[in-house]
This record gives C-alpha cells, sequence and structure tokens, in this order.
C-alpha cells in the first residue's frame, strides 16, 4: 500500500506535522507538488488522519489523571451502548477504550485535584449505567508516550 517515497514523507511529517510543506518536502526528497499529492492521497485513503494538538494537562491546572477499568452488566443488552454513551458526555473523560476479557471498558480521566476528582467519582463516574465494578488506577509518571512508528 505504501512506497518508500510515502513512509520517508510520512517519517518526516509525524516528527515535526508543523513545518513548511517546502521544508517537509525538501526533507523527504520530493517537490512541493508532489509532496501536496501523496499527503492528499494519504488522507483519502484514512492513513493520515489529521494533524493534533498535544496539551499538557498540568499546565492548565488538571493535576490528576486516572485510569478507571470497568466492567460492566452485560445481563442488560444495550449496557455497552448506553454506558459509552453516558461516558461520552462527561468532559473529564479524555479517552475511552473497549477491550475484550475481564475488564469491557477503560476510561482516562482528568481533574483538577483529588477533591475535583473525588466529586466527579461520585456525581458523574458513579452514576454511569451498567457499572458491576470499578477499579481506580491513579497516574504516577508517564515514562513513555510515542505516538510515530517506525517507518
Amino acid at each position: 500500500m505504501l512506497d518508500d517515497t510515502d513512509r520517508r514523507i510520512l517519517r518526516y511529517y509525524q516528527s515535526a506535522p508543523e513545518s513548511a510543506a517546502s521544508d517537509l518536502a525538501e526533507r523527504a526528497g520530493v517537490t512541493a507538488s508532489t509532496l501536496a499529492r501523496r499527503l492528499d492521497r494519504l488522507r483519502d485513503k484514512g492513513v493520515l488522519r489529521g494533524v493534533r494538538g498535544v496539551i499538557h494537562w498540568p499546565a492548565l491546572g488538571y493535576e490528576v489523571e486516572v485510569s478507571l477499568r470497568v466492567t460492566l452488566d452485560k445481563t442488560q443488552p444495550r449496557a455497552f451502548d448506553e454506558f459509552l454513551g453516558a461516558a461520552r458526555e462527561v468532559p473529564e473523560v479524555l479517552e475511552i477504550q473497549t477491550f475484550l476479557g475481564q475488564v469491557d471498558v477503560r476510561l482516562s480521566v482528568i481533574a483538577r485535584d483529588m477533591a475535583h476528582y473525588q466529586r466527579l467519582y461520585r456525581e458523574r463516574l458513579l452514576t454511569l449505567p451498567h457499572i458491576a465494578d470499578i477499579e481506580a488506577l491513579m497516574h504516577v509518571a508517564q515514562l513513555k508516550a510515542q505516538e510515530s512508528l517506525p517507518l
């Protein structure tokens, strides 16, 4: 699906997506028009899904990050859909992942401090529908956060 030129473009693009197109084209060894055409094709095929800003939440006053591992009451036919719909409505829930196995869902949650987290946990998270079990894992340190692939 990808040729060497596509891989080279993606390798440089993922390391510095904010680079000017002319700089990126030069680094990838292609013309600016080739770069634009290839990036458009990669977007159209769904390989390149966008550029995003990465926010350092503590800089905005969110000092607490928690992962919640949730097991749902699967005796209810719409448990997943209703839980996921309600979880999406909680602004402090940054990420929702589903799993096969004992744990059904993982929520990544941020809060300003422990008092904020405790209110959020009691008033918004524990009231989400169809929870059979929930386990909170407090984040202590992020040791690796790599989003680029070795292309």
